[in-house]
């Protein structure tokens, strides 16, 4: 049997893809897409991975630069190879994934702070184990886990003030869409308080489908569109039907109708 390790992973960076990856990965099927904001012409700022730590476990991650076109892809460049060295750290030494992936975040953020040039990203990574899901992130962008029959089993919130807003009971998703200070981040990786959100480890059933995207898509789609799309038919279609409309919605304006321009990264997984 081929042994698989962290350094079998797959890297996506400034790419700007025509259609999805498709991946077998921790006993599952993981697919990763990333596109350019459209009509922009420098270089995609965010990242993306899928992390093998063995055949049966690994990490997703998803990486959203910031801070101009220099800063913000180093800043996702970095979270991206901090974590895939700590994995690869973690194999030799049969570390915990738990701990790898927070020292892993932390010294992203200590290198992102010493640059000191402005740069930040978020970043957020699912834990994958068997059968088993941990969700961990920074900023504003999410994970969903979604069941066969449309139930959502995990999302994440959102470190903005929208996002907190909603969690709260003070807007609604439709509201907060649409808010004038939804692109406000409270929380990312490059500050010096920076924190990290690590959600309880839950349970994937065969078919469960989990999703970690940039706000890209979530600034452009309500969670029910997602889900709606995503419990249905081979995982790589419904990806691109997701971007699909996504990218429709960020160049087509309409009263009431979430439309904000940016580079949209995605990764798909779904237990066999």
């Amino acid at each position: 049997m081929t042994t698989v390790t962290p350094e079998d992973a797959v890297i996506v960076q400034e790419r700007d893809m025509s259609a999805p990856e498709t991946h077998a990965f921790a006993g599952g099927q993981a697919v990763i897409l990333s596109v350019r904001s459209p009509g922009k012409e420098t270089a995609n700022e965010d990242a993306a991975a899928l992390i093998p730590y063995d055949r049966e476990s690994g990490i997703l991650l998803v990486a959203d630069g910031a801070g101009g076109q220099r800063g913000g892809s180093q800043a996702s460049s970095i979270a991206l190879h901090e974590l895939t060295e700590a994995l690869e750290a973690a194999a030799r030494e049969k570390s915990s994934l738990r701990d790898t992936i927070l020292d892993g975040i932390e010294a992203a953020n200590r290198e992102i702070t010493t640059l000191a040039i402005g740069a930040a990203t978020t970043v957020v990574v699912a834990e994958v184990r068997g059968n088993r899901l941990r969700p961990y992130h920074v900023g504003d962008s999410g994970i969903l886990a979604v069941g066969q029959k449309g139930k959502l089993k995990l999302q994440t919130i959102f470190h903005s003030p929208t996002g907190y807003a909603v969690e709260a009971g003070m807007l609604n998703e439709k509201e907060a869409i649409l808010h004038d200070e939804r692109h406000v981040v409270s929380n990312v990786i490059g500050f010096p308080d920076m924190r990290i959100e690590m959600g309880c480890e839950i349970g994937l059933s065969p078919k469960d489908t989990v999703l970690l995207a940039t706000d890209g898509l979530f600034d452009n789609l309500r969670t029910s569109e997602i889900v709606e799309m995503l419990r249905k038919g081979p995982l790589e279609q419904a990806m691109s039907d997701i971007a699909e409309k996504a990218r429709k919605r960020m160049q087509s304006e309409r009263e009431g109708r979430p439309s904000k321009p940016d580079d949209l990264t995605m990764v798909g997984f779904r237990l066999e």
